[in-house]
């Protein structure tokens, strides 16, 4: 890539961070090469699709994801592992509002520029459901998909304001249902 082009495409994705941490997955994409000082045919030369811009975005979130659950596979309680995973999954999904919308749309979707991500963040948590589950710490009749499925709702709160202060509550009634050697939380 030449210097000028790996500029603009750092720059792209620097300005495009703030506006969509900002103003959501559906920001303004005319905003973000505006304000990035670029005409909106560079922006797209780069990322030709909003896709593309989200993959770009979360890619570097996804493979700290998939990072991290390598890392929780070694701990000794399979069962916290899992959830400790899911939890900061479910937090990276609330850097950008409205992006889990196309994530989960991009797991059937193998044309899709976020495919790839997206099946790698599910298949870093089907790890440690499966580990957990050998274990019989974790209900044996879930897979990746229902997983994935579970941090997209519990995602979803986040973009709901009258939920957000039931999240971390629904977060442990969810979490007492996968696991099976947890009691059920009293109701606060």
């Amino acid at each position: 890539m030449r210097a000028d082009a790996k500029k603009n495409y750092e720059q792209l994705l620097a300005v495009a961070r703030h506006v969509v941490t900002e103003h959501g997955a559906d920001a303004s994409l005319r905003d973000v090469a505006r304000k990035a000082g670029v005409g909106l045919g560079t922006l797209y030369r780069h990322f030709p699709t909003r896709e593309a811009l989200l993959e770009a975005l979360l890619r570097t979130k996804f493979d700290e994801s998939a990072q991290r659950a390598s890392e929780l596979e070694t701990w000794d309680n399979a069962g916290n592992a899992l959830v400790t995973w899911l939890r900061e999954a479910i937090a990276m999904t609330h850097t950008y509002r409205g992006a889990i919308a196309p994530m989960v749309a991009a797991i059937a979707d193998e044309g899709s520029a976020l495919h790839a991500s997206c099946v790698s963040l599910r298949a870093a948590g089907t790890r440690l459901l499966v580990r957990a589950q050998a274990e019989g710490v974790a209900r044996g009749d879930m897979d990746g998909n229902d997983l994935f499925a579970l941090i997209s709702a519990l995602a979803w709160l986040a973009d709901q304001p009258p939920l957000v202060p039931r999240a971390d509550h629904l977060f442990d009634v969810i979490s007492s249902a996968i696991l099976t050697d947890r009691q059920e939380p009293a109701i606060p």
